[in-house]
């Protein structure tokens, strides 16, 4: 990358072996003559990319399918059974501290990220009574790994003496895109048979991630796993406990944004669909709905075009836009999967949940229970309902449910689960509940990074962003969605000769030459 001064943006953690991506060198902001960008999605990847060309002067118009911004961690007002308001969403996300990106966007509208409040602890348990907690466990690695070994009950002696150290070797030096070329063509299951791992420590330590995915890890690829083991444990020494915001989304993160784009300039539409885009002399046609009218359709001419949506979006929109991209690029995107259904619960209580509950726990063997967020323990809008009410608020989360099961009888089993998880819980009256269905995330399957397409496309002014996207950068979930809208800005300011944003990232691959020769000889 091209350096366009010395100066050196604060480093945005507390590693300091994090990765600076510097900003392409060019002219601080657009000609007078000002180019325009459509960004489709307004979601984290929609909002990072129109946020970062709206702040180099671009006219941008951010198109939002939904009535609310946000995507998969969005919110919207719902009324309760007792009168009172609350606001619904899709359900928990941990917003780790690794997340350099997605945290800089946010600090453009608030920079002491005051809108984000600690979990003391990301505690996991298994139905058979055994746990594991990263509280104490160290930040730098290798002693973040070491630690976690030493303090959790899942790894025993005899456990860790049949694993097979040489397989697990490829952990300790992790690269994109190497490690999809070694790792992509095995499932993360094979993969934690190969090295031998112990099944308790397994349900802990790695099937909780491989559910961040909302994937079994029989269809998850190896190499997702493996990056984010990098990510969390032996590539960043910022650990594993994370923020959440204290009060819903919209109010604590979308809506700021949208107050910030728009004092940029930019232009918010909420409730309109965009249909087809057709790449023409001028730039890009884009066909969208009218909020409002009754199958109305809309055309509008845009000098740029960014694409952050869904799996299911992306195939919708570049299906009936014949125009883009060649035959090979199609039928990739035209092949991207979804993962498994997934089920988000949300409960008003009559009761509370006991005060030292944590505010999340994950969990193994309750069912189809994967999670338990006690959202009145930490997110302000839920504590009042539960201060006035003497209730509690509890979300339950099933990730990877089998598509043909029945929905209604996976919410009662996750029900009953929690009475088993906090037995507190047992009796208590529903003042209300929301069961949010869906099926929407990308699925990493074994194989599939070849079908993943890339930020940049064959038309310099089209460019693409989400988690579903391939990048360079080692990022995953929340953090590829930012990662890849400000790349794709950085894509399109390029071509107008304008500078673009700089990029953090956790360390390319292993933090010491020691352990890199170790995942040499593996």
């Amino acid at each position: 990358m091209v350096l366009n001064s010395s100066h050196r943006p604060s480093r945005p953690g507390r590693d300091a072996k994090a990765v600076l991506w510097r900003a392409t060198s060019g002219f601080e902001r657009a000609a007078a003559a000002a180019p325009s960008a459509a960004v489709v999605g307004g979601g984290i990847a929609g909002l990072a990319a129109a946020t970062g060309l709206a702040e180099r002067g671009v006219r941008v118009d951010l198109l939002e399918r939904a009535e609310t911004l946000g995507g998969r961690a969005a919110g919207w007002p719902t009324t309760l059974a007792d009168g009172s308001t609350a606001t619904m969403s899709r359900g928990f996300h941990a917003f780790f501290r690794q997340y350099y990106n997605l945290r800089g966007l946010l600090r453009r509208v608030d920079p002491a990220l005051g809108s984000l409040r600690p979990l003391t602890d990301y505690p996991l348990r298994r139905a058979d009574g055994a746990g594991d907690s990263f509280r104490n466990v160290p930040r730098t690695p290798p002693w973040s790994v070491l630690g976690f070994v030493a303090l959790s009950p899942s790894f025993s002696w005899s456990g860790l003496t049949r694993m097979n150290p040489r397989a697990a070797l490829p952990l300790l030096d992790v690269r994109v895109p190497d490690v999809y070329e070694r790792l992509d063509t095995i499932s993360a299951q094979k993969f934690l048979d190969d090295i031998r791992f112990p099944e308790q420590a397994r349900d802990l330590a790695f099937e909780v991630f491989s559910r961040s995915f909302f994937a079994d890890p029989g269809e998850l690829s190896a190499a997702e796993l493996v990056l984010m083991f990098h990510i969390y444990f032996l590539g960043s020494a910022e650990g594993l406990l994370f923020d959440v915001p204290g009060e819903p989304y919209p109010q604590a993160l979308w809506d700021p944004l949208a107050d910030h784009l728009s004092g940029l300039g930019a232009t918010v539409r909420t409730g309109t669909t965009v249909l087809a885009v057709t790449p023409c002399a001028e730039g890009f046609r884009l066909a969208r709905t009218v909020p409002g009218s009754s199958g109305g359709v809309q055309e509008d001419r845009y000098d740029a075009v960014v694409l952050a949506l869904d799996s299911a979006g992306l195939r919708s929109v570049v299906g009936a836009s014949p125009g883009l991209g060649d035959a090979t690029w199609r039928t990739g995107i035209e092949q991207l999967r979804q993962a498994p259904p997934f089920l988000v619960s949300r409960y008003w209580l009559d009761r509370p949940v006991r005060r030292e509950r944590p505010g999340f726990l994950g969990t193994s063997g309750y069912g189809p229970v994967d999670n338990v967020s006690v959202l009145s323990h930490w997110e302000g809008e839920a504590a009042r309902w539960a201060q006035a009410t003497g209730g509690s608020v509890v979300e339950l989360h099933a990730y990877a449910v089998d598509p043909a099961a029945d929905r209604t009888g996976v919410e009662a089993a996750a029900l009953r689960e929690l009475s088993r998880i906090y037995p507190e819980c047992t009796g208590a009256r529903v003042v209300d509940v929301r069961h949010e269905w869906r099926q929407d995330c990308p699925l990493f399957a074994v194989g599939g990074y070849q079908d993943r397409p890339a930020v940049r496309t064959a038309h310099p002014r089209l460019a693409l962003a989400g988690d579903l996207v391939r990048t360079a950068l080692p990022v995953a979930l929340m953090e590829r969605a930012a990662t890849t809208g400000i790349q794709a800005a950085n894509a399109l300011l390029s071509t107008w000769g304008v500078r673009g944003h700089p990029l953090w990232s956790v360390p390319l691959g292993g933090r010491n030459a020691f352990l890199r020769a170790l995942a040499r000889w593996g």
